[in-house]
């Protein structure tokens, strides 16, 4: 079984996408609060050192795919600060609370987000200096032909910056690892989120996924070159960056 097959809903008939969109709407709510719950904070030194990476680059137009409530874009703000971000998501209740914190923070001259698919980008060729994605590549419904539109809309020298779970390799990480995405993350999961579905699919779907050199691979084939990934806290997420 590969990562593309794993659904939240098992026994619903809809799509990987809608499935995936239907589980953001539901979980909306809590997403940002779990998300730092369940991880101690740690995604939020993770999502910095993703963006740092972009440094060099300097993008000015950038987008962030799965933006989801727009985390990631508002660090690439802070941190980049280029002149233009645009986050794309499926789940319209992830891209409410999102504008919700773009008016808050009086970003809407310099961060937009719209409702779009992943493996169907609605933006020309060659339209960004950078594109990120920070835990959305594992939903895609098809990875590889997800990379290759992230691919298309990157200006030549471009750079993506994908940011994914991973499965840590070695003991006893390994091990506890294991026992907390299994057990520990599905009862919270459903103790604070009103889907019960959703926490159980979120580790499932991370232990399919292809991490580390499998991933780079991927990216490989939908047309990147200098692919790298950088493990990070004992391999329990990864950084992969890949240059068109």
């Amino acid at each position: 079984m590969n990562s593309n097959t794993i659904t939240p809903y098992k026994d619903d008939k809809a799509s990987k996408k809608q499935q995936v969109a239907t589980m953001f709407n539901n979980i909306s709510k809590t997403y940002d609060f779990l998300n730092h719950f369940l991880s101690f904070g740690i995604d939020i030194i993770w999502r910095k050192r993703a963006i740092k990476s972009l440094k060099e680059l300097q993008p000015k137009q950038l987008l962030d795919v799965a933006t989801g409530t727009g985390d990631f874009a508002f660090e690439a703000i802070n941190i980049l600060n280029p002149d233009q971000v645009i986050g794309v998501d499926i789940s319209q209740g992830m891209l409410d609370i999102a504008r919700n914190k773009i008016a808050k923070r009086g970003l809407a001259q310099k961060f937009e987000v719209v409702l779009g698919d992943s493996e169907g980008l609605p933006f020309g060729n060659a339209s960004f200096d950078a594109v990120t994605v920070a835990f959305g590549v594992r939903n895609f419904e098809n990875l590889e032909k997800g990379l290759t539109d992230i691919c298309r809309v990157l200006r030549p020298g471009g750079q993506a910056v994908i940011l994914e779970f991973s499965t840590p390799k070695t003991f006893p990480m390994k091990q506890l690892y294991s026992i907390y995405s299994r057990t520990v993350m599905p009862f919270l999961g459903r103790l604070f989120s009103k889907d019960r579905a959703a926490y159980s699919y979120l580790p499932e779907s991370v232990a399919q996924f292809p991490d580390g050199e499998r991933f780079t691979a991927i990216l490989q084939r939908a047309g990147f070159t200098k692919t790298v990934y950088r493990p990070q806290t004992f391999g329990i997420c990864t950084i992969y960056i890949g240059t068109k």
